[in-house]
């Protein structure tokens, strides 16, 4: 496979930039203004964010949902929330909108972020501590059925 030199020059540049996945999570996080889980509700309950479940599927039976919260697994979140994509959801109309994504323990979630506002969605947050921290806020959630 040939190189051209502007690619070759970007393969140099991220050679030269390695860092731990500690490293980057600090990096981009210094650049967000994270959002606790209460603050979260009451944005939605407010009609100020839309809040974005990104948890795997077995995950969501596991522990259960977010009433609201729109399921958007991690592999397809640039897809639906692009304002300008032709595979966005319907709620994603907007690159002002304020997006709040939540992963399990709010560490993934950092990283999509950083991905969402490449995109230009600039309000985009995560949610400190993940789903894990909005259950344990005593806040909303839908319980899977139980097996019986």
């Amino acid at each position: 496979m040939e190189h051209t030199a502007a690619g070759q020059a970007g393969i140099e540049h991220a050679a030269a930039e390695r860092v731990g996945i500690d490293e980057l999570l600090e990096r981009v996080r210094a650049g967000i203004d994270r959002i606790d889980p209460r603050a979260a509700h009451e944005a939605y309950e407010a009609g100020d964010a839309l809040l974005v479940d990104t948890r795997y599927a077995a995950l969501r039976q596991r522990d259960g949902l977010i009433p609201g919260a729109l399921v958007v697994e991690r592999n397809e979140l640039e897809w639906r929330l692009d304002p300008l994509g032709s595979h966005r959801a319907q709620e994603a109309d907007s690159h002002d909108l304020r997006v709040v994504v939540l992963c399990n323990e709010g560490y993934a979630s950092s990283l999509a972020v950083e991905s969402l506002r490449r995109l230009g969605l600039h309000r985009a947050t995560d949610l400190v501590g993940g789903f894990q921290a909005w259950k344990a806020a005593g806040l909303p959630v839908l319980l899977p059925a139980t097996a019986g």
